[in-house]
């Protein structure tokens, strides 16, 4: 007999919101590893925190999907074994223990963000004090979820006859339940707010400064769900429980979802510059020319130069002699490629482009001027 029963209503809407959820949070999170570690060459604690917030959202969806397909979002007369009942049970268990640590880590790793960007005392004291109290918290509901029950297994195992044990009240629960949701909005609204405060004094016009006032404030997001999940947890207490807290579940994995995803956001516009300088580049190509890393004389930008014929001397310089490079001295004037020497033993060079620019390494531009030493008799 199969223990599985049809995605439709209730589990079907928990089925697909952990997909498409768990799709966008994996995407974001993709992009933002690759800015981190390819473009900017900056990857943080904050970055790895992201990472792992991202894989404990996913087993956490992967419990959500499973557990809609046991049972999770049916009524009780759906089911037509006690020992399926208890698998719905075990997942939205599972569920919730992930759910804490996924939601806390993201909220870290935002606070972490913001931290490389605070410059006064005062400001870093207050995103070091939302770390320790989202830490806190988070251990706090998730120790209470964990030992609701005594012994722990009672949580799925109890219209066993054959298993005994007792579980914190309703009442307890919805009180920490409500303290923890109110404790994690003042959180999110501090992580959103602080942003603005960040910026204020910042030498930008008006407009910059609202644009990443709003990029900064994103991770803020995720308290829009935590306040729609606040008439729901009431049900709690209901005895048809996989039925009616569904909206618990939904509004769970979109908070986290939003907090991972809106975090990720805040650190791609660096992916936005270079892909519009990658494009303007591709449209001042030459038609029918492929562009290239590698050096090209200035004097001899026809296109029509081999491979062979540019590492001959006199690709650069005609003039020259062959059997005469002795007496070649070569200056250099570059912008420096990120992860590269500044300077070398042969060159001058000349830094084009500000430390902050490091995400525009990709073009990088030097110029050589040789000059030919000779002796006079």
């Amino acid at each position: 007999m199969s223990e599985s029963l049809p995605l439709v209503g209730r589990s079907l809407a928990i089925f697909v919101v952990a997909t498409v959820m768990m799709g966008i949070g994996t995407i974001a999170v993709a992009l933002r590893t690759f800015v981190r570690v390819h473009l900017v060459r900056a990857f943080g604690w904050d970055d790895a925190l992201m990472i792992v917030a991202l894989v404990l959202f996913i087993f956490l969806n992967v419990c959500c999907m499973i557990g809609a397909k046991t049972g999770v979002g049916h009524k009780m007369l759906d089911f037509t074994s006690v020992k399926t009942i208890e698998k719905a049970m075990l997942w939205w268990w599972l569920g919730q223990m992930l759910y804490l640590w996924a939601s806390a880590v993201a909220k870290v790793s935002i606070a972490l963000a913001l931290l490389r960007l605070t410059v006064r005392q005062a400001h870093r004291i207050i995103l070091w004090t939302i770390i320790g109290v989202v830490t806190a918290i988070g251990l706090m509901f998730w120790l209470v979820l964990l030992f609701d029950c005594h012994p722990v297994s009672y949580f799925w195992l109890r219209l066993e006859p054959t298993h005994s044990g007792t579980c914190l009240s309703i009442g307890t629960l919805l009180a920490i339940a409500y303290l923890y949701s109110a404790i994690t909005i003042f959180c999110d609204l501090t992580l959103g707010i602080l942003p603005v405060f960040l910026i204020w004094r910042l030498q930008m016009n008006g407009r910059t400064k609202v644009a990443l006032g709003v990029i900064l404030s994103l991770g803020a997001i995720a308290s829009v769900a935590v306040i729609i999940r606040l008439p729901f947890l009431h049900h709690y207490g209901d005895t048809d429980f996989l039925y009616s807290t569904y909206q618990i579940a939904i509004w769970s994995i979109i908070e986290t979802g939003l907090g991972i995803t809106a975090g990720s956001l805040v650190t791609l516009r660096a992916l936005c510059r270079w892909f519009l300088e990658n494009t303007s580049t591709q449209g001042r190509r030459v038609p029918g020319k492929q562009a290239s890393d590698g050096p090209y004389a200035l004097s001899s930008w026809t296109g029509e130069a081999s491979k062979k014929s540019m590492r001959d001397p006199r690709y650069w310089r005609p003039d020259l002699v062959p059997g005469q490079m002795d007496h070649l001295t070569v200056t250099t004037v570059s912008s420096p490629m990120a992860g590269s020497p500044r300077s070398d033993a042969n060159s001058s060079q000349e830094v084009l482009n500000p430390e902050g620019e490091a995400w525009y390494h990709g073009n990088q531009v030097s110029i050589h001027q040789t000059f030919k030493l000779s002796a006079g008799e």
